[in-house]
């Protein structure tokens, strides 16, 4: 994991996938999920791409299916305080899982000339996951902050449950080397500048 090459401050961009409280709402409901940490690592990352001037991303997926936490207008909806995002900060909205698709996020990072692109959020297997696979294919580096995402236990085909920590390793060892480098907050934040 990880590696020691430095992330230029001026072509780095932290992208924040989904940081929204409909994920709190389903730990209530008794889902149970792993990391934690993940918020905590989020604001770690946000205030130091902030203090050295990198450029930050927030991205607020608003479903359109009608039983969804996540759409607009609902609580769940709403950015969780960790990663709330500070005048100057975009917000792009999505309504499917890659942050790419139906917004403006490659022109930005593009228009910006963003080479290296850091990855945190929710849901690891869903829409970081999507985000961080087109962001490889899109010919960005993409580096998935292993730390900083987190997901939840799931159902497997045969009934049995898959817990969250199983789906995040091997979520990470699919997307490692493939489609992105997988790394922890505290390297990104030491690479940076």
């Amino acid at each position: 994991m990880g590696s020691d090459r430095t992330l230029p401050v001026d072509r780095t961009a932290l992208v924040v996938v989904d940081v929204q409280k409909a994920f709190d709402e389903w730990v209530a409901d008794g889902k149970r999920r792993n990391n934690p940490d993940a918020e905590a690592r989020i604001a770690d990352l946000l205030a130091v791409f902030r203090n050295r001037g990198a450029r930050i991303i927030h991205i607020r997926h608003a479903s359109l299916e009608p039983n969804s936490r996540l759409r607009a207008g609902l609580p769940g909806h709403q950015v969780k305080e960790e990663a709330r995002e500070l005048p100057g900060e975009p917000v792009l909205i999505k309504h499917v899982n890659s942050s790419f698709i139906g917004t403006d996020l490659e022109d930005r990072l593009r228009g910006e000339e963003i080479e290296h692109v850091v990855i945190v959020g929710a849901t690891t297997n869903h829409c970081v996951e999507t985000t961080t696979r087109m962001a490889g294919n899109l010919g960005f580096d993409a580096i998935l902050v292993d730390d900083a995402t987190w997901t939840y236990d799931r159902e497997g085909l045969d009934g049995a449950t898959i817990t969250a920590e199983t789906i995040q390793t091997v979520t990470m060892a699919n997307l490692n080397g493939e489609f992105a480098e997988i790394a922890a907050a505290d390297e990104v934040i030491a690479r940076l500048g």
